[in-house]
């Protein structure tokens, strides 16, 4: 009953109405729409808030042995996970299809996390900022390894292969939503206290209210992306919905060996959990043209951060909470 409980208070959570509505909107043929540079700056502003809210807490809380090991923990399951997942999609799709969504699936959702850390709030459960350094650190690896594996798998040796590697590692470092999410991060740790009480209002005050609209405009992108789907059958579909309940157990599993608290616990399960639909899609478009991005976006986008932020998030939420008595 709780847990049923659990899924009805997170449907009824405004940022995920605003996600169905946007839905609803596809469904209908609905001319709602949030302009592209609208939506670019919902984008940033929320990479800017989780950044410097990051650095604040670890300003706060400083560095211990627990949060090397969450560190230590992101880099890892960003970096290794697209391996493991490669051998799966090879079954069904070639080397670059394979190793493009690979790589997206073993990097994170931004918006995703957002979205837990507000059911977080909303159920007034505790959890620090270090997590969004894991976050940020969750970016990269999953892109190297993406790289990594289409390049050794294709044997690529040609020059114009090599300089197209250059500039995705370029890419990978330097990728605007990771540098703004780490340069926030730096900038909440450096000022401490009084960047906090003059950032207050714009980091505090209007963050529900920008997230909601940052929902809305996901709804209608993931609406809009669904039907790409049907032409690529039920194996990727499958594997879009089965990936996160599956890695949200390992994600349970180390958070649980580490000693993490409940809150620390479910954000470190939707970071395993989820896809990216921006930073890796876009390096991989460039590193990896072969690969169809008409498939990257339904899959992460579509169906995995769609179940995530509806079911997902309360359900690993029940399983650690029972786990952890």
């Amino acid at each position: 009953m709780d847990f049923i409980q659990s899924i009805i208070n997170n449907f009824i959570h405004p940022p995920v109405l605003f996600f169905a509505l946007g839905l609803v909107a596809v469904l209908l043929k609905s001319d709602l729409e949030i302009p592209p540079p609208i939506g670019k700056y919902l984008s940033l502003y929320l990479l800017f808030h989780i950044g410097i809210l990051g650095g604040e807490e670890l300003f706060h809380s400083g560095f211990n042995a627990t949060i090397i090991q969450v560190m230590l923990a992101c880099v890892a399951f960003s970096f290794f996970i697209p391996f493991l997942l490669y051998r799966i999609l090879r079954f069904k799709l070639d080397i670059n299809n394979a190793g493009a969504i690979a790589a997206t699936y073993g990097s994170i959702s931004a918006v995703t996390f957002v979205t837990a850390t507000s059911f977080l709030e909303a159920h007034r459960i505790h959890f620090d900022g270090y997590m969004v350094a894991g976050m940020a650190l969750m970016e990269s690896p999953a892109i190297i390894a993406g790289l990594i594996i289409v390049k050794f798998a294709l044997n690529k040796t040609d020059e114009n292969s090599q300089t197209r590697m250059g500039k995705v590692f370029h890419e990978a470092f330097t990728n605007g939503s990771v540098l703004l999410l780490i340069g926030s991060m730096v900038i909440g740790y450096i000022c401490g206290v009084s960047g906090e009480q003059e950032l207050k209002p714009f980091v505090g005050d209007i963050f529900k209210g920008m997230l909601c609209l940052y929902m809305l405009d996901m709804g209608l992108i993931a609406g809009s992306k669904l039907g790409a789907l049907k032409e690529s059958g039920a194996f990727l579909s499958t594997f879009a919905l089965a990936y996160p309940p599956l890695a949200a157990l390992l994600g349970i599993a180390v958070a649980k060996l580490i000693g993490l608290d409940v809150g620390n616990a479910l954000l470190l399960t939707i970071l395993v959990a989820s896809a990216s639909y921006i930073a890796v899609p876009a390096a991989m478009r460039l590193a990896v043209p072969q690969a169809n991005m008409s498939l990257l976006l339904p899959m992460s986008l579509g169906l995995t951060f769609s179940l995530n932020v509806t079911l997902g998030i309360p359900l690993y939420y029940a399983v650690i909470e029972r786990l952890w008595g």
